[in-house]
Protein backbone atom coordinates (compact mmCIF):
# COMPACT_ATOMS: atom_id res chain seq x y z
CA UNK A 1 0.00 0.00 0.00
CA UNK A 2 1.04 3.35 -1.10
CA UNK A 3 2.37 5.45 2.26
CA UNK A 4 0.44 8.66 1.07
CA UNK A 5 -2.89 6.15 0.83
CA UNK A 6 -2.27 5.25 4.72
CA UNK A 7 -3.61 8.48 6.10
CA UNK A 8 -6.98 9.10 6.13
CA UNK A 9 -8.34 11.77 4.71
CA UNK A 10 -10.43 14.20 7.31
CA UNK A 11 -13.88 16.12 5.89
CA UNK A 12 -14.31 19.63 7.65
CA UNK A 13 -17.53 20.28 8.62
CA UNK A 14 -18.74 22.59 5.87
CA UNK A 15 -17.77 20.16 3.86
CA UNK A 16 -20.13 17.40 2.17
CA UNK A 17 -18.78 13.99 -0.12
CA UNK A 18 -20.91 12.17 -2.47
CA UNK A 19 -19.46 8.50 -2.91
CA UNK A 20 -20.96 6.93 -5.67
CA UNK A 21 -20.15 4.09 -7.80
CA UNK A 22 -17.76 5.27 -10.28
CA UNK A 23 -17.40 9.52 -9.05
CA UNK A 24 -16.68 11.50 -5.86
CA UNK A 25 -17.96 14.78 -5.59
CA UNK A 26 -17.35 17.18 -2.92
CA UNK A 27 -18.89 20.51 -1.87
CA UNK A 28 -18.10 23.03 0.07
CA UNK A 29 -18.21 26.88 0.67
CA UNK A 30 -15.92 27.60 -2.19
CA UNK A 31 -17.31 24.99 -4.96
CA UNK A 32 -17.66 21.92 -5.80
CA UNK A 33 -15.75 19.56 -7.77
CA UNK A 34 -15.77 15.57 -8.85
CA UNK A 35 -13.59 12.94 -10.37
CA UNK A 36 -13.90 9.83 -11.68
CA UNK A 37 -13.16 6.59 -9.62
CA UNK A 38 -10.70 4.05 -10.80
CA UNK A 39 -11.87 0.07 -10.05
CA UNK A 40 -8.01 -0.61 -8.39
CA UNK A 41 -8.97 1.54 -5.54
CA UNK A 42 -11.34 1.05 -2.84
CA UNK A 43 -12.91 4.29 -0.89
CA UNK A 44 -14.73 3.61 3.09
CA UNK A 45 -15.93 6.37 4.51
CA UNK A 46 -16.49 6.28 8.07
CA UNK A 47 -17.95 9.37 9.86
CA UNK A 48 -15.90 12.24 8.84
CA UNK A 49 -12.87 10.34 7.48
CA UNK A 50 -12.43 8.49 4.14
CA UNK A 51 -10.05 5.74 3.90
CA UNK A 52 -8.51 4.20 0.33
CA UNK A 53 -7.22 0.77 -0.01
CA UNK A 54 -5.70 -0.82 -2.84
CA UNK A 55 -7.99 -3.77 -4.12
CA UNK A 56 -4.90 -6.34 -5.50
CA UNK A 57 -1.53 -6.45 -4.39
CA UNK A 58 -0.19 -5.06 -8.17
CA UNK A 59 1.81 -2.19 -8.46
CA UNK A 60 -0.57 0.22 -10.70
CA UNK A 61 -3.89 -0.66 -7.58
CA UNK A 62 -0.75 0.51 -5.17
CA UNK A 63 0.21 3.78 -6.74
CA UNK A 64 -3.41 4.56 -7.79
CA UNK A 65 -4.78 3.91 -4.05
CA UNK A 66 -1.77 7.19 -2.51
CA UNK A 67 -2.66 9.61 -6.39
CA UNK A 68 -6.54 9.13 -5.64
CA UNK A 69 -6.27 9.75 -1.81
CA UNK A 70 -4.03 13.37 -2.73
CA UNK A 71 -6.66 14.23 -5.34
CA UNK A 72 -9.25 13.68 -2.97
CA UNK A 73 -7.61 15.37 -0.37
CA UNK A 74 -6.61 18.66 -2.53
CA UNK A 75 -10.39 18.42 -3.39
CA UNK A 76 -11.43 18.62 0.27
CA UNK A 77 -8.84 21.37 0.46
CA UNK A 78 -9.76 23.37 -2.51
CA UNK A 79 -13.72 23.59 -1.71
CA UNK A 80 -13.22 24.51 2.04
CA UNK A 81 -9.90 27.19 2.58
CA UNK A 82 -9.11 27.47 -1.89
CA UNK A 83 -5.54 27.88 -3.43
CA UNK A 84 -3.59 30.61 -3.51
CA UNK A 85 -0.64 31.21 -6.03
CA UNK A 86 1.35 34.59 -6.44
CA UNK A 87 3.49 35.61 -9.68
CA UNK A 88 5.83 39.09 -9.44
CA UNK A 89 6.57 40.73 -12.13
CA UNK A 90 10.57 41.85 -12.48
CA UNK A 91 11.25 44.60 -15.04
CA UNK A 92 10.70 48.06 -16.30
CA UNK A 93 7.52 48.65 -17.69
CA UNK A 94 6.09 45.23 -16.45
CA UNK A 95 2.86 45.63 -15.55
CA UNK A 96 -0.76 43.94 -14.63
CA UNK A 97 -4.18 45.07 -13.81
CA UNK A 98 -6.98 43.05 -12.94
CA UNK A 99 -10.44 43.80 -14.48
CA UNK A 100 -13.66 41.13 -13.45
CA UNK A 101 -13.00 38.24 -15.39
CA UNK A 102 -9.76 39.78 -17.54
CA UNK A 103 -6.04 40.14 -16.70
CA UNK A 104 -4.72 42.98 -18.62
CA UNK A 105 -0.34 42.58 -19.36
CA UNK A 106 1.96 44.85 -20.42
CA UNK A 107 5.56 42.92 -20.82
CA UNK A 108 7.14 44.53 -22.95
CA UNK A 109 5.37 43.85 -26.27
CA UNK A 110 4.52 46.29 -28.84
CA UNK A 111 1.16 45.04 -27.80
CA UNK A 112 -1.24 44.41 -24.57
CA UNK A 113 -2.11 40.80 -23.55
CA UNK A 114 -5.77 40.25 -22.74
CA UNK A 115 -5.87 37.23 -20.60
CA UNK A 116 -9.67 35.68 -20.04
CA UNK A 117 -9.73 33.23 -16.66
CA UNK A 118 -11.31 30.26 -16.79
CA UNK A 119 -14.82 29.98 -14.35
CA UNK A 120 -13.77 29.77 -10.40
CA UNK A 121 -10.79 31.28 -10.89
CA UNK A 122 -9.96 35.05 -9.02
CA UNK A 123 -7.34 37.05 -9.81
CA UNK A 124 -5.89 40.29 -8.04
CA UNK A 125 -3.36 42.64 -8.56
CA UNK A 126 -2.73 44.73 -4.75
CA UNK A 127 0.90 46.48 -7.16
CA UNK A 128 1.05 46.56 -10.25
CA UNK A 129 3.88 44.35 -10.35
CA UNK A 130 2.15 41.22 -8.30
CA UNK A 131 -0.45 39.08 -9.42
CA UNK A 132 -2.25 36.50 -7.21
CA UNK A 133 -3.99 33.69 -8.35
CA UNK A 134 -6.94 31.73 -6.29
CA UNK A 135 -9.38 29.18 -6.76
CA UNK A 136 -10.59 26.44 -5.64
CA UNK A 137 -9.34 23.90 -7.83
CA UNK A 138 -5.56 23.39 -7.37
CA UNK A 139 -4.90 21.99 -10.69
CA UNK A 140 -6.69 24.96 -12.72
CA UNK A 141 -5.09 27.52 -10.30
CA UNK A 142 -1.66 26.15 -11.11
CA UNK A 143 -2.59 25.90 -14.82
CA UNK A 144 -3.84 29.60 -15.12
CA UNK A 145 -0.33 31.06 -12.99
CA UNK A 146 1.88 28.86 -15.63
CA UNK A 147 0.02 30.03 -18.75
CA UNK A 148 0.55 33.39 -17.31
CA UNK A 149 4.04 33.15 -16.91
CA UNK A 150 4.91 31.65 -19.87
CA UNK A 151 3.68 34.71 -21.88
CA UNK A 152 7.42 36.12 -20.14
CA UNK A 153 9.37 33.64 -18.52
CA UNK A 154 12.63 35.19 -16.93
CA UNK A 155 15.35 35.08 -18.59
CA UNK A 156 18.77 34.30 -17.02
CA UNK A 157 20.75 37.35 -17.91
CA UNK A 158 19.15 39.85 -15.96
CA UNK A 159 16.16 37.93 -14.53
CA UNK A 160 13.70 40.19 -16.05
CA UNK A 161 9.89 38.46 -16.45
CA UNK A 162 7.22 36.80 -15.03
CA UNK A 163 8.30 34.22 -11.81
CA UNK A 164 6.30 32.97 -9.25
CA UNK A 165 7.24 34.70 -5.79
CA UNK A 166 9.73 31.87 -4.22
CA UNK A 167 10.92 31.21 -7.19
CA UNK A 168 14.95 31.54 -7.51
CA UNK A 169 16.38 32.79 -11.13
CA UNK A 170 19.88 32.00 -11.14
CA UNK A 171 21.64 34.44 -12.85
CA UNK A 172 24.33 33.56 -16.08
CA UNK A 173 27.59 35.91 -16.32
CA UNK A 174 27.39 37.64 -19.60
CA UNK A 175 30.21 36.79 -22.41
CA UNK A 176 33.33 38.75 -21.94
CA UNK A 177 36.34 39.32 -24.65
Amino acid sequence: MSRVAKNPVAIPEKVEVVLSANNIAVNGPLGSLHHPLTDAVALKRDGETITFTANNDSQHSRAMSGTLRALVANMVHGVSTGFTKKLTLVGVGYKANAQGQMLNLELGYSHPINYNLPVGIKVQTPTPTEIIVTGFDKQVVGQVAAQIRSYRAPEPYKGKGVRYSDEVVAIKETKKK
